[in-house]
């Protein structure tokens, strides 16, 4: 299926999702100042899915310091690429936040980055979900289950990701959501501060 069929799709069920640059281009700073990468890209997204990206995620976490100012511009609000925190926060620029990303439990760290196995990633799953309803006694936590088709979607790991996504799904106080979602309710609990 061509990729904007896919991006329609994802629209038609409501799969709020960042989307991320079209190019991995290594070392390339993909918001320098008049750049039209960025607009380029967000103004694809719009005319293949028919709606905006709420969200970005830049190729490989490519973001400089300029870019969520760009991106606000463009009518983005949030970005994935400051993986700082397991809560939101509000970003320097009016409006924009940060929506947690993972890079520990992101399937291309423990998969490509250290050799683990399934059950491992499994393990890893379970353990930083347990640490995060721990500490969620104290507000909410994101936890950010990272997933690339071309890593996880080997078929010696299906059996491994299906019993994380089964544990996930079993645990009474999560909440499965979109980062569109989780932006949105942050920003309804958590005032801007004024700038």
């Amino acid at each position: 299926m061509p990729p904007s069929h896919r991006g329609r799709q994802a629209t038609q069920l409501g799969m709020g999702c960042p989307r991320t640059g079209q190019l991995h281009l290594p070392g390339r700073n993909v918001a320098r100042g008049g750049d039209p990468y960025l607009t380029e890209v967000v103004n694809t997204i719009e005319s293949h899915t028919g709606a905006r990206p709420a969200g970005w995620l830049g190729p490989a976490l490519t973001e400089t310091f300029q870019t969520p100012s760009i991106l606000s511009e463009l009518g983005v609000n949030y970005v994935l690429d400051w993986c700082a925190d397991d809560q939101p926060f509000h970003l320097n620029v009016p409006g924009m936040i940060s929506v947690p990303y993972s890079i520990e439990v992101n399937d291309v760290s423990p998969f490509l980055g250290r050799n683990l196995s399934g059950p491992d990633f499994l393990q890893l799953v379970v353990d930083q979900y347990e640490q995060l309803s721990k500490d969620s006694a104290a507000g909410g936590r994101v936890m950010a289950l990272c997933l690339h088709p071309f890593i996880i979607n080997q078929a010696f790991r299906h059996k491994y990701v299906d019993l994380a996504l089964e544990f996930i799904a079993a645990q009474p106080d999560d909440w499965l959501t979109t980062s569109d979602d989780i932006a949105a309710h942050f920003r309804t609990v958590t005032p801007a501060p004024h700038h």
